[in-house]
């Protein structure tokens, strides 16, 4: 378990995350993170939680569109 502190940045509040976290989130300077809320606590990860619905709904989309798309990228 490591530590964080809280630490004012301007007119909000954040936290300095240790080198460590960054790399174990393999996340660095501008990246984003999610907070997630779930029944354990929060969690912080570097992926959208939705991110796989959304792919498979394009995968839909650009199947079933198929055709349109070919003809659309000549």
């Amino acid at each position: 378990m490591l530590q964080v502190k809280l630490t004012a940045i301007g007119n909000s509040v954040g936290i300095v995350l240790p080198k460590e976290a960054l790399a174990k989130l393999k996340v660095g300077k501008g990246d984003s993170l999610y907070l997630v809320d779930s029944p354990e606590g929060f969690t912080l990860t570097p992926y959208q939680q939705d991110f796989d619905d959304q792919m498979q709904a394009a995968e839909k989309v650009l199947k079933k569109y198929r055709n349109a798309f070919r003809e659309l990228a000549k």
